[in-house]
C-alpha cells in the first residue's frame, strides 16, 4: 500500500512525486511515455530550445548593425534539431535520476483507476494493480484540431510534430494565434520561413493586454509574417505541391499546416467513472484549496484542472497544495492572481494578474499606465526598443496587473508578480532604485509614472 499513486509523469505529476519526499510518502508514479510529459517532451523545453536557435541565428544576421561583420548565416536545421533532442534527453534522464534519489517507485504503463486501486497495463500487456491511501490525477492535455484538419503528421501537423520537423518547411500556414503558435510562427520566420498566421478572433495573443498583441504584431510584420486576425479558414485542399488553405474570399498554398488551437485534456479511460469523479468537458473540477475532487483522497493536478491556466508552473504548484493536503490535512492554495504567464516569441510578451479589460469587468476602477522602450538605454544598446510595459492598478489602490513586451519579458514579470502578489500601491514599489542601465529600468519608470510622480 503506497500512500500516493500519481497517474502521469509530467510537470503535475512529477513535481507532487518530488515534494512527497519531504513529508516521507510512499510514491508509485506511473508514465505511458516518457516522464516529463508534454512540458518536458513535447513543449516547454523544446520549443524554447528552437526559439533559442532562431534568436541565435538572428543574432548573427544583425551583426553588421553591432559593427560585426560576419557572412551571412545558413541553419543546420538537423544539428538544430539534435540539439533539442540531446536537450531533452539530458533533463529526461536529470528527471529520473532524482525521482529515483527521492524513492519514488515509477511503473511504466498506461494507468486506469479500478475497483482496488490503479491498474498499470504495460506495452506488453502485463498489468499490475497498485494500492493508495491517496490518488493524484495528472494525465495531461493533448493538441486540439479544428474541423476539415486531420492531424496527419506529415502536411496537417501539431506543435508534437513540428517539434520534430526533420527538415526545415519553406512555406507554413499556423492556424491559431495564441502562445503557441505565435512562438512557432515567430520562431520559423527568424529562420527564413514564409510564415501565414491566422486568428479567428480580432488580435493575436488572445486574452493579452491589446498594447503587448500590437506590440508583438509589429515585431511580426518586420518578420514579414502574414498575419490574418477576425479570419476563419475553410477546410484544406491537398494538392502534388502543397496544402491550398482558404479564408473568406482567397487562398493561401503552403507546405505545411500547422494546427495550434489549444490543448484538451487527457481523462477519456483514466477509470473517472469507476469511482464517481466528475468531469466538465473532460477537465476536472477541485477545490481550489486541496486539489481534491468530489471523492475523497482523491486529486487532480495540471493540464486536466477545472478554469486553471494549462502552465507547468501552475501545475508544480498544484502538486505542492495536493501533497501538502494529503500529507498534513493542511491548505497550500495556489494564488491564481499572480501567475506569470510567457509567450516566448521575438519579442516575449509577459503578463502577470488581471488585464484592464478584466479588471473593469470585476467591477474595479482602474488607473492605467504605459511606458514604451523608445527611451531606455539598454534597451535602445540591444537595438530593441519597440516594447511597452504597462500596469493596471486599483484607482487609489494597489497593483492589480501587469504586461511587459521586451526580449527578456519573461525574465523580469517576476518582479511585478511580487507587486500583484503582495498588494503593492504603484508609490510602495516606485519607492525601489532600479539600476541602470537595465531593461527593468523600463519597469521602475513605469512604477513611477503610476505613482503620479514619473522621472523621465
Amino acid at each position: 500500500m503506497h500512500d500516493v499513486v500519481i497517474i502521469g509523469g509530467g510537470p503535475g505529476g512529477y513535481a507532487a512525486a518530488l515534494y512527497a519526499h519531504n513529508f516521507g510518502l510512499s510514491v508509485a508514479l506511473v508514465e505511458k511515455d516518457r516522464l516529463g510529459g508534454t512540458c518536458l517532451v513535447r513543449g516547454c523545453i523544446p520549443a524554447k530550445t528552437w526559439l533559442e536557435t532562431a534568436s541565435v541565428y538572428q543574432t548573427v544576421a544583425r551583426s553588421s548593425e553591432f559593427g560585426v561583420e560576419s557572412s551571412e548565416p545558413t541553419l543546420d536545421w538537423p544539428a538544430a534539431l539534435a540539439r533539442k533532442n540531446q536537450i531533452v534527453d539530458g533533463l529526461v534522464k536529470g528527471l529520473s535520476g532524482l525521482l529515483k534519489t527521492r524513492g519514488v517507485e515509477v511503473h511504466e504503463g498506461f494507468g486506469r483507476i479500478v475497483d482496488g486501486g490503479i491498474e498499470v497495463t504495460a506495452s506488453d500487456g502485463a498489468t499490475t494493480t497498485l494500492a493508495a491511501k491517496a490518488t493524484i490525477i495528472a494525465t495531461g492535455s493533448v493538441p486540439r484540431t479544428i474541423p476539415g484538419y486531420v492531424i496527419d503528421g506529415e502536411r496537417i501537423v501539431s506543435s508534437d510534430h513540428a517539434l520534430d520537423w526533420t527538415r526545415q518547411p519553406d512555406r507554413v500556414a499556423v492556424i491559431g494565434a495564441g502562445a503557441i503558435g505565435a512562438e512557432f510562427a515567430s520562431m520559423l520566420a527568424d529562420v527564413g520561413s514564409e510564415v501565414h498566421l491566422f486568428e479567428a478572433l480580432d488580435q493575436i495573443l488572445p486574452g493579452m493586454e491589446p498594447e503587448a498583441a500590437k506590440a508583438v504584431g509589429r515585431s511580426f510584420r518586420k518578420k514579414r509574417i502574414k498575419v490574418k486576425t477576425s479570419t476563419q479558414v475553410g477546410a484544406p485542399h491537398m494538392s502534388a505541391t502543397g496544402v491550398m488553405v482558404p479564408f473568406g474570399d482567397d487562398s493561401v498554398e503552403v507546405d505545411v499546416v500547422l494546427v495550434a488551437v489549444g490543448r484538451a485534456p487527457v481523462t477519456e479511460g483514466v477509470g473517472l467513472e469507476t469511482i464517481g469523479v466528475t468531469t466538465d468537458r473532460g477537465f476536472i473540477p477541485v477545490d481550489p484549496e486541496t486539489m481534491q475532487t468530489v471523492v475523497p483522497n482523491v486529486y487532480a493536478v495540471g493540464d486536466i484542472v477545472a478554469g486553471t491556466p494549462q502552465l507547468a508552473h501552475v501545475g508544480f504548484a498544484e502538486a505542492i497544495a495536493a501533497i501538502t493536503h494529503i500529507a498534513t490535512g493542511e491548505t497550500a492554495p495556489v494564488d491564481y492572481r499572480a501567475v506569470p504567464m510567457i509567450v516566448y516569441t521575438h519579442p516575449e510578451a509577459a503578463s502577470v494578474g488581471l488585464t484592464e479589460a478584466q479588471a473593469i469587468e470585476q467591477g474595479f476602477e482602474v488607473e492605467v499606465t504605459n511606458h514604451g522602450m523608445r527611451g531606455v538605454g539598454r534597451a535602445i544598446i540591444h537595438g530593441e526598443t519597440g516594447g511597452v510595459v504597462k500596469i493596471v492598478a486599483k484607482k487609489d489602490g494597489p497593483i492589480l496587473g501587469a504586461t511587459v513586451v521586451d526580449p527578456v519579458a519573461g525574465e523580469v514579470i517576476h518582479e511585478l508578480m511580487y507587486s500583484v502578489g503582495w498588494e503593492a500601491l504603484p508609490s510602495e514599489a516606485a519607492a525601489f532604485i532600479h539600476a541602470h542601465p537595465t531593461i527593468s529600468e523600463g519597469i521602475g519608470e513605469t512604477l513611477l509614472a503610476a505613482a503620479k510622480r514619473p522621472l523621465h
